[in-house]
């Protein structure tokens, strides 16, 4: 109670601003309204990657649920389903950047509300646990803090579930994911990725940034259900 007012009394002293635009905002909200409906919501894809399939939203909305992409017919992915809130696109790609690699931490607290959202539209049972996809630990040193994690704490804290840093565990320092072509992707996350606590019989969520061809998340996936898991989904702040 006496928290609540305090920050009430906070919020009418130093109201907030939108993070796009900086226009004043209302206490609690991180956008202002036009900001947030210039937000590239993610939209139909396939059910299981979440790969953007159409451009014809009537025919999205009609037949969405039923498509599955070429790519998870030919090879199905360990995991069972992607949630991501948005597309890697501007202005929500420079937000991710600027928590990634400036160290701007509130922006997790800021994105990791908007997944959410999105998740809690989406889900019909909550999972288990919540797993962050790890990085290897002199990144970790190096960076000094893993944005997967930081992303799944507002997650864990909205669906009142735990969030755990270590059960999933990066063996290999690999190479940065994003200038690599596809095939060499697949290559250099190949058991990458190990167990090292108990997930018997767990429905589990994989949080992360972006999914671009989803190997890294297949890697995770594939590792926690050879250790007995009953089922990973992923959850993204957005879809390349």
């Amino acid at each position: 109670m006496v928290y609540q007012r305090l920050k009430n009394v906070q919020n009418y002293l130093f109201p907030g601003s939108c993070e796009l635009c900086r226009r004043r905002v209302d206490a609690g909200q991180d956008f202002c309204s036009d900001c947030k409906r210039s937000l590239p919501a993610h939209g139909f894809g396939c059910r299981i990657c979440a790969a953007p399939l159409w451009d014809d939203a009537a025919e999205a909305t009609r037949s969405h649920r039923e498509w599955v992409c070429g790519r998870c017919q030919k090879h199905p992915p360990a995991f069972t389903s992607v949630i991501a809130a948005f597309t890697y696109q501007e202005p929500i790609s420079n937000l991710i950047l600027d928590l990634k690699y400036h160290r701007k931490l509130y922006l997790a607290r800021v994105l990791g509300s908007l997944m959410a959202d999105t998740v809690a539209t989406t889900i019909s049972t909550p999972p288990d646990i919540i797993l962050p996809i790890p990085l290897h630990r002199t990144r970790l040193r190096t960076r000094g803090y893993n944005q997967a994690y930081e992303l799944a704490k507002p997650l864990a804290r909205q669906f009142g579930l735990t969030v755990d840093p270590r059960r999933l565990q990066r063996l290999r320092k690999t190479p940065s994911q994003t200038d690599l072509p596809r095939r060499q992707r697949l290559k250099n996350v190949r058991g990458a990725f190990a167990v090292s606590g108990n997930v018997v019989g767990m429905r589990i969520a994989l949080v992360d940034d972006v999914m671009t061809t989803g190997h890294t998340a297949n890697a995770a996936a594939d590792a926690l259900l050879k250790a007995g898991a009953r089922s990973v989904e992923v959850w993204l702040v957005a879809r390349a």
